[in-house]
């Protein structure tokens, strides 16, 4: 018999990598408006920094370096670079969770919001110290601007259909140790 805890983890960890697949196999659709176009909020990241921020015990981080390295080998991106990125925002993020997780919501939202823009600020400076060709600022700060107001739309939804939520007084993991 399999402890409601430790499943209630796995269940909440395939579920991220279903999410993970199906945002990735959106992305991949050409159906994008052409060159013009204005890009979208990178969903996956809003999800992963919002499981993060309220469940840590839900992404390990070889679950995210795996699911953000596939993302980078999809969309042909420098292999490890966005993930290696993530992957220090994201253990940032999980080594101030006791912070975390007194702050009220519009202060987590421009905590969330730093950490994004400081995230696209060091992939951009990766691309420019190596000289890589890369995109207009504006055109990607569009992109950070658009997942920074999509965050709490990600974080309602998570919540509501999922119940992904900050853990209450009290509540422990699958070891005992309180969360």
């Amino acid at each position: 018999m399999v402890d409601p805890l430790r499943r209630d983890v796995l269940v909440h960890r395939g579920l991220y990598v279903l999410m993970a697949l199906a945002l990735l196999f959106l992305r991949l659709l050409p159906l994008g408006n052409g060159a013009n176009g204005l890009p979208g909020p990178d969903l996956l990241l809003c999800v992963t920094l919002c499981w993060l921020l309220r469940r840590p015990d839900y992404l390990p981080a070889l679950l995210i370096a795996a699911v953000f390295l596939l993302e980078d080998l999809l969309l042909l991106r420098p292999p490890g670079l966005w993930t290696a990125i993530v992957l220090l925002g994201t253990e940032v993020l999980r080594s101030r969770i006791a912070l975390t997780r007194e702050l009220s919501f519009p202060l987590e939202w421009l905590f969330i919001g730093l950490l994004m823009t400081a995230m696209f600020l060091a992939y951009r400076l990766a691309f420019a110290v190596t000289l890589m060709p890369q995109v207009g600022f504006g055109f990607a700060m569009v992109q950070v601007v658009a997942s920074i107001l999509v965050y709490p739309l990600v974080v309602w939804l998570s919540h509501l259909t999922l119940g992904v939520h900050k853990p209450g007084m009290g509540e422990v993991d699958d070891m005992g140790r309180r969360l």
